[in-house]
């Protein structure tokens, strides 16, 4: 029986639409990509569009720039919408010469000049940094939201060359919960609340601020004063996950007649076997707290490791990190590691925080020999 004609014109369509079909997705498989945006353009693209970042919806890690005035009959542009390949996301030894974006992250209690100065001083491409800063509730929080203003005000000035990327601000909506005298915030019988507070504030600054193009997130606190101009390439340089230096305080000491320099930060260790019973007796909402008398745990404490003329670059594992001068590659936050503001294998904050990590398979090291100096107050 003969084929109409127009049966035959109906299935040399489909074959030809079969044949596209087929080629489109073999391409889609198998096709070059380089026309999506790598993640090394994608940011260049969107800061140099003129509706960059002008939506709130836009990476909080990008310069947020606010729209010009609508007329009457105008609308606001959509948010700018980018591809970004999280596998090409590097964070390696090299962030410099490999354009690595920095996240530097603060909760500020209050403000100190020398830790401004000490940032400004930083010799990592200021244009790969972004700040970002949470503030308490309350007088002094005020005081050190306006302080910082004035010193961001300068230093992002249209004429400084050495502007950073993007600096976000965050105010709480609670106050501290104990004073913030250097005392009374490190009593025993303050940590555990003190503690927790600080886990929120860390993490509500982290997920508020994390961008798709940030490779490494540098913890570093408001009192840390004096660090070398190098930190984050000699911090990155080990290319470890997580790595802290050892952070010691100047100070004067009248037995010498003279300034000396002094453990501070106790929180990075390495775990005993007595620590870990005192852990199985514990209910499961204490904590075990390092550096009080009251608690042994006889842990091998970082800040005692300090060798005199040591290498530097001298680099050891550590179960337990403190946060006042932490690099944290970012994969590491990505995989869902925090800052638990509740008893984690009766660790809390930065200890917990290893603790945690450590469960995800990521380790942390310390620099025994590598200084980053705290405020004397």
């Amino acid at each position: 029986m003969a084929v109409s004609r127009s049966l035959r014109r109906n299935q040399t369509i489909t074959y030809l639409l079969s044949a596209m079909l087929g080629i489109g997705f073999l391409w889609f498989l198998f096709g070059d990509d380089t026309t999506m945006p790598s993640i090394s353009t994608a940011p260049r693209q969107l800061l140099k569009s003129k509706d960059a970042a002008s939506n709130a919806l836009s990476p909080p890690s990008l310069p947020f720039r606010k729209p010009a005035s609508l007329g009457p009959n105008e609308v606001a542009p959509p948010p700018p919408v980018v591809h970004y390949h999280m596998n090409n996301v590097t964070a390696t030894s090299d962030p410099v010469g490999n354009r690595e974006s920095i996240l530097i992250l603060t909760p500020l209690a209050r403000f100190y000049q020398e830790y401004w100065d000490n940032l400004i001083k930083l010799s990592y491409p200021h244009d790969l940094i972004s700040l970002g800063f949470i503030i308490p509730k309350g007088r002094e929080g005020n005081l050190a939201t306006q302080q910082l203003q004035e010193r961001i005000s300068k230093t992002q000035a249209p004429t400084n060359k050495n502007r950073f990327a993007s600096i976000t601000i965050l105010r709480q909506d609670s106050e501290p919960p104990v004073a913030q005298s250097e005392s009374e915030r490190h009593a025993m019988a303050a940590q555990k609340e003190r503690r927790a507070a600080m886990s929120r504030a860390r993490n509500s600054l982290l997920f508020t601020t994390l961008g798709p193009t940030t490779s490494w997130v540098l913890w570093l606190d408001s009192d840390i004063i004096e660090t070398p101009p190098t930190l984050i390439q000699d911090l990155a340089s080990h290319d470890k996950p997580i790595i802290v230096p050892n952070c010691f305080q100047r100070y004067y000491n009248k037995e010498k007649g003279a300034q000396d320099v002094r453990p501070y930060d106790f929180n990075s260790w390495q775990d005993s076997p007595t620590a870990q019973a005192i852990g199985e007796k514990m209910g499961p909402d204490d904590i075990i707290l390092e550096g009080y008398a009251e608690m042994a745990t006889y842990r091998a404490l970082m800040a005692h490791m300090a060798e005199a003329n040591g290498d530097p670059r001298k680099v050891i594992n550590l179960d337990g990190v403190g946060g006042t001068a932490l690099l944290v590659k970012a994969e590491v936050h990505r995989d869902g590691a925090m800052f638990p503001p509740f008893p984690f294998y009766h660790l809390i904050e930065t200890e917990g925080f290893a603790k945690m990590a450590s469960r995800l398979q990521w380790s942390s090291s310390g620099l025994p020999n590598y200084f980053v100096y705290h405020y004397n107050e």
